[in-house]
């Protein structure tokens, strides 16, 4: 885990793994997730994806092996396999973690311009949520605007959304997204800019999940250029 490099955080964690004694379930499937989180940043997807599935049979923390399997899934454009881990990811996890698997759920199915079962995830995760629940009804309401229906309340998601601590991460995405939405340029400039910044110059990792959000966000600033040109 304190591996400087991803390499040498999958050199750890296979001679761990080959290690002659008995490893107990929870060890081993700390191990995988180890190789997991290495393989994926350094973009051996499929390899990613066997140790994601093979960490998930162990039964330890089997929610967080799906979502890590989803994101591997995504990462080769197999969305309806993605989505099947994240459905499992939601039914098997603990109720304090399944807000967070509808919410990313209902992310990917945005992406995919899949909106009203977006709607459906994203409401989901509302519902379940408590300490990121605006950044979840803030999405929703995002999915929502996209479908053309109205968002009477857009401002104080905003506002609320920007109050919390997933404002300042993730966050920034869906801020500059409501925002461009209430036709607040200078601020869906802002928000967007920071996300692009802070995703590109963190973990690779970061940047290759998301990828969409990356996608999209740029969009909609090269819109804002257009619209201010």
């Amino acid at each position: 885990m304190a591996a400087r490099s991803e390499r040498a955080r999958r050199l750890w964690a296979r001679r761990g793994l080959a290690h002659r004694g008995a490893l107990d379930r929870t060890t081993q499937a700390m191990l995988l997730r180890q190789l997991y989180l290495a393989s994926f940043a350094l973009e051996d997807f499929e390899q990613a994806y066997r140790v994601a599935t093979q960490a998930a049979e162990l039964d330890v923390l089997p929610d967080v092996m799906h979502q890590d399997a989803a994101r591997a899934k995504q990462a080769v454009g197999e969305l309806e396999a993605a989505l099947g881990h994240l459905r499992l990811a939601a039914r098997l996890g603990p109720a304090s973690r399944r807000a967070f698997h509808y919410w990313t759920l209902g992310s990917l199915l945005f992406l995919a311009g899949r909106h009203e079962e977006a709607v459906a995830a994203l409401g989901r995760a509302a519902r379940w949520g408590t300490t990121d629940k605006a950044l979840y009804e803030g999405h929703l309401a995002l999915v929502k605007l996209a479908l053309g229906r109205k968002v009477r309340n857009t401002d104080e998601l905003i506002l609320r959304l920007g109050r919390c601590p997933a404002g300042q991460g993730y966050g920034r995405f869906v801020l500059g997204q409501l925002a461009y939405h209430a036709r607040r340029w200078d601020e869906a400039r802002d928000h967007l800019r920071s996300f692009v910044r802070r995703t590109t110059r963190g973990r690779r990792a970061l940047a290759i999940a998301l990828e969409g959000e990356l996608r999209l966000a740029r969009h909609t600033l090269s819109e804002l250029a257009r619209a201010s040109a």
